[in-house]
């Protein structure tokens, strides 16, 4: 291998790059083949108090520079992280196994997108001011403090900057902690905030397993924690928080429904599918893996869905030709095997895939299944991988109640030709990333995040200053004071 994916060490903290070896091992595995292509080592806990402290010495100051100041450095950022798009796009690949026909496009160009939006918007901050007669009211938009972010291992760089942006340009200072599975992007963001002249800690990276997101979030330093990750971990992540009243963004899973009707273009939609479940190789939150399909173009639909996948093409990753990449790991392609295997059981009807291709790494074949019943556990369950499940339906009604029960909702999506009958079902979907004849688009100007089971708080848009900032209230008096006695 050419590319050099050993860090300098495993985290970043105060501005340089700090080892400890009596941390647990954190080997790196490529996906593709199975190899070993870093050792890292977890965090130990003076390591995370050594984090937090950083973060929290830090903070004051930067805080106290213009939202001007901040957003110069967070653009700068973004510029040095296009400028160097190929070297990250290569490092996600050898992170998480996906193409490079993807990582190239879709991974530090959108952590790139994330710096320069928030890096605009920093300088905008800004309260308001009430007249009440003589007296006046004015409010304060001021920074959380230290925070802390969790990554999830899909999207490691785009999740660095989606919460260190907007976590930054409101004058927090943050801790990220990557997953274990991924660790090397994360340590590219902070070098890249660094050399675009990020203060020492405002920006600090420690690698490790639960018990290390366990420390951070349970740390009293801390006064805010964004989470993308599965709904149980999410569950204790959010209690852990509540114990000490933390703000929380909670960025959970799904189990979106795609809806198509018989009036919707047929090619569209199926690429829509085909984005929806089998880009990432399926290992995307926000994928519609319920494929509602109407009846009167549902086979025509599955028919046109497995001729366009002879189109997949499986190899090297890093060959810009191939557009299907394995699983993060042996342990990931394990739980969709078994996701697969109760599907066959419980009566679904396997259109196509479901096997192994024989190669090194975590592959597994794109898989369809059609003739799904709405109470089957690949109908209810989230997979997090490359497995479709179609679902045939009547009438509107019908396909609005069926997509709706489920106890998710991060996002949703239509295909129609009747503009009315597209906003008046995304009015009822419970979900809240949706959209129309199109899916999986989350430009940074989009707020994105869930209902229900999938979520609290918003990432991204103008919105998500609201979640990485506190509003004081002060009101001013004018003339003198009254009081009864």
């Amino acid at each position: 291998m050419s590319y050099d994916t050993q860090p300098e060490a495993s985290h970043f903290i105060d501005g340089a790059y700090v080892e400890d070896e009596a941390g647990a091992a954190l080997p790196v595995i490529y996906p593709a083949t199975g190899a070993t292509v870093a050792n890292l080592h977890a965090a130990t806990p003076a390591l995370v108090d050594r984090a937090i402290a950083a973060a929290k010495r830090a903070q004051p100051a930067w805080a106290a520079m213009t939202g001007t100041e901040r957003g110069r450095i967070l653009r700068r950022a973004a510029d040095i992280m296009r400028e160097r798009n190929r070297e990250l796009s290569e490092l996600e690949t050898y992170d998480t196994g996906k193409p490079l026909q993807e990582t190239l496009v879709a991974d530090a160009t959108s952590g790139a997108d994330a710096l320069e939006y928030f890096g605009g918007i920093a300088a905008t901050l800004a309260g308001e001011h009430i007249q009440l007669g003589e007296d006046f009211i004015y409010t304060r938009r001021e920074p959380l403090g230290v925070t802390v972010g969790i990554g999830a291992w899909n999207y490691p760089t785009q999740i660095a900057c989606w919460k260190a942006a907007p976590a930054l340009a409101c004058g927090n200072t943050m801790v990220f902690k990557p997953s274990e599975t991924t660790p090397l992007c994360a340590l590219k963001v902070a070098e890249i905030l660094k050399e675009a002249g990020l203060p020492d800690g405002v920006f600090n990276v420690v690698q490790g397993y639960g018990e290390v997101g366990a420390g951070l979030v349970g740390d009293d330093r801390v006064s805010k924690v964004s989470l993308t990750g599965s709904v149980p971990t999410g569950r204790k992540v959010y209690a852990a928080a509540a114990a000490d009243m933390k703000s929380v963004t909670m960025e959970l899973g799904g189990k979106s429904p795609l809806v198509i009707f018989d009036d919707a273009s047929l090619e569209d939609a199926v690429s829509a599918a085909i984005n929806a479940n089998f880009y990432s190789t399926g290992q995307v939150c926000s994928n519609g893996t319920r494929v509602f399909v109407q009846d009167g173009i549902r086979d025509a639909f599955i028919e046109r869905l497995s001729e366009r996948l002879k189109g997949v093409k499986m190899g090297d990753p890093m060959d810009q030709s191939v557009n299907f990449g394995p699983m993060v790991s042996e342990r990931q392609r394990e739980i969709v095997e078994g996701f697969i295997s109760q599907g066959v059981a419980e009566g679904a009807r396997l259109v196509t895939g479901g096997g192994r291709p024989e190669r090194e790494g975590f592959w597994i074949e794109p898989t369809v299944f059609a003739d799904v019943k709405d109470d089957m556990t690949i109908a209810r369950e989230e997979i997090f991988g490359p497995v479709m499940s179609v679902f045939g339906f009547a009438t509107e009604e019908e396909a609005l109640e069926r997509a709706n029960a489920t106890v998710y909702g991060l996002s949703a999506g239509v295909f129609t030709r009747d503009l009315a009958r597209a906003h008046r079902f995304v009015a009822g979907l419970q979900a809240g990333s949706c959209w129309i004849n199109t899916y999986n688009l989350t430009p940074v100007e989009a707020p994105f995040g869930g209902m229900k089971m999938s979520g609290v708080g918003r990432e991204n848009g103008q919105v998500a200053i609201e979640h990485w900032s506190q509003l004081k209230t002060v009101y001013v008096a004018m003339g003198e004071v009254e009081a009864p006695f």
